[in-house]
């Protein structure tokens, strides 16, 4: 998995005022959580951008002072009109306890379908998966090179590896319908 660093500055105050003050100065107020204790501190918010907007899902590697925390980001709050970021919370890592993480979904391969002119529908872009963090993968992979018009790959269809899909396994990954062209042209051979 993708580690980000970024470095924090503990806070002495914590409350409004100081959050504001923090905000004014480009810095965004955050927790770490899953410790022994709680540790509150500011992050400068460029240093985020890269773990926050980006579809990939990262570990946060987290220099408090002398201290260096695993942590991913389990929280974000942002403001409801200036989409300005206010707020992180961030969970602590251990080696021997699993996590929760939503995961991109990778296609590979060609299908059939859609190069006879299906459609390619994908219905999750992400998928929970439960994973100690040294087996958390970057992406699942899902292969599409078997899937014919009117096929589909649900989350059962999943090859079992160091981590658990926690999604309902009925539910659908990705299919391949039927296009308006090749709806238009069984139509049309079916009239003759």
């Amino acid at each position: 998995m993708k580690t980000i660093a970024i470095s924090g500055s503990p806070r002495e105050n914590v409350g409004k005022r100081d959050a504001k003050e923090l905000r004014y100065e480009g810095k965004v107020p955050a927790v770490l959580y899953g410790g022994k204790e709680q540790a509150h501190f500011a992050v400068v918010t460029t240093e985020l951008k890269d773990a926050i907007y980006t579809p990939e899902a990262n570990f946060i590697e987290i220099t408090l002072g002398t201290e260096k925390v695993k942590a991913v980001i389990k929280e974000l709050q942002f403001h409801p009109l200036t989409d300005m970021l206010l707020h992180v919370d961030f969970l602590q890592l251990f080696d021997d306890k699993q996590i929760l993480m939503e995961i991109p979904v990778k296609l590979t391969g060609t299908s059939p379908g859609v190069k006879m002119g299906g459609k390619l529908v994908q219905k999750l872009r992400k998928l929970r998966v439960k994973a100690l963090p040294k087996d958390m993968p970057q992406a699942v992979e899902v292969s599409i090179s078997k899937l014919e018009v009117g096929s589909l790959f649900r989350v059962r269809d999943l090859e079992g590896g160091k981590y658990v899909v926690t999604n309902t396994p009925e539910d659908t990954i990705v299919s391949v319908g039927m296009s308006r062209a090749l709806k238009q042209a069984e139509q049309q051979a079916g009239k003759k």
